[in-house]
C-alpha cells in the first residue's frame, strides 16, 4: 500500500490487526533503498507462508507533509512507489502471483515493475474496483484500487476475491 487515503488508511489498520505487516520507512529508503527492500523481501520470506503480507508506507497527513518537507513531494511520491514496485518485483521473483495494490500511482509502478501489459477484468470486489487476471507469460492475479475505494476490510475482501 502506497496509498495514504483516509480509506487506505483504515484499511492498513484493519489488516495490521490480523495479518504481519512491514512498513517501508522514506528515511531507511534515502539511507539505504536496495536493503531496505531486501529487509522488507525477508520479512515476506520469514511471514508470507501462513498469511496474507501487509507491506505498506501509508502514513497520516502530518508524517506525509514531514516526509515532502525533508525530501519533496515528488521525489517522496517516487521513492515510495519506486520501493513497493522493487517489493514486486521481488516478491514476483520468488514465486509470488497475487498482489493486492492500494495507491493509483503505487498501482501503475507495479503493474510496470512486473512487466504487465494487458488485464482481464474480473468480477468486482466494490464498486470501482474488480479483481484482474493479467495475461503474458507470467499470469498475475491483480486487484489495483486508488486511495479512497472500499470499506476498512477491503484487503481481506480483495484476496478472498483474486483467483
Amino acid at each position: 500500500s502506497g496509498s495514504c487515503s483516509t480509506a487506505t488508511l483504515a484499511q492498513v489498520a484493519e489488516m495490521k490487526k490480523t495479518s504481519p505487516s512491514f512498513m517501508l520507512s522514506p528515511q531507511e529508503l534515502v539511507r539505504d533503498f536496495d536493503g531496505h527492500v531486501a529487509k522488507a523481501l525477508e520479512f515476506f520470506a520469514a511471514n508470507g507462508t501462513s498469511a496474507a503480507v501487509l507491506i505498506y508506507a501509508s502514513a497520516d497527513a502530518s508524517q506525509v507533509a514531514a516526509t515532502q518537507a525533508t525530501f519533496g513531494r515528488e521525489e517522496s511520491g517516487a521513492l515510495i512507489e519506486g520501493a513497493i514496485a522493487a517489493v514486486a518485483k521481488g516478491l514476483a521473483a520468488s514465486g509470488v502471483r497475487r498482489f493486492v495494490v492500494a495507491g493509483g500511482e503505487t498501482s501503475g509502478a507495479v503493474v510496470s515493475s512486473l512487466g504487465v501489459d494487458a488485464l482481464e477484468i474480473g468480477p468486482q470486489i466494490v464498486p470501482g474496483v474488480p479483481a484482474t487476471l493479467s495475461n503474458g507469460e507470467t499470469s498475475y492475479a491483480l486487484a489495483l484500487k486508488s486511495g479512497n475505494f472500499g470499506g476498512p476490510g477491503f484487503f481481506a475482501e480483495a484476496l478472498a476475491a483474486l483467483p
